[in-house]
């Protein structure tokens, strides 16, 4: 009967430790996508800030070319101008766009991430009490043939 009662603690112990395992990897990997997604947070604000520099130095220059070549401001060249700036504006929005929806995926994997070692984790608690009750089983239906 001590044999059983040691498989049962071993099989106890082996199945908590695995769980504690697969529920803290679950939690490391959540933490991990949640760092990374903040980390493409602040690299979509430096992407976002550098393409409006380079805009407003393109519209800067293209200001100073027209006005160097005596064209005014106004009229077809100012519409150009503004059209381009349409453009800019509307390619921004999509870049911006597709940043966020980066990030929101990461930290929707990330919770993923966690939901699963927690699953995990249970599903190897419900095996090795499955396991358990089998040994628990096992030695009372032979015990009384041999």
């Amino acid at each position: 009967m001590s044999w059983l009662v040691t498989a049962i603690a071993l099989t106890a112990t082996t199945a908590a430790v695995s769980a504690r395992g697969q529920y803290i990897s679950g939690r490391v990997q959540e933490d991990q996508l949640k760092r990374q997604a903040e980390q493409e947070k602040l690299a979509a604000q430096s992407r976002e800030l550098q393409r409006r520099q380079e805009l407003n130095r393109a519209l800067a220059a293209n200001v100073v070319g027209l006005g160097q070549s005596g064209i005014s401001g106004e009229g077809t060249p100012a519409s150009i101008a503004l059209s381009g700036a349409k453009q800019a504006a509307i390619s921004e929005g999509a870049i911006s766009l597709a940043d966020r929806l980066r990030e929101a995926q990461l930290r929707r994997a990330g919770g993923e991430a966690a939901r699963t070692g927690a699953l995990q984790a249970g599903s190897t608690l419900l095996q090795a009490g499955a396991q358990m009750a089998a040994l628990g089983a096992s030695p009372s239906s032979s015990g009384g043939s041999t």
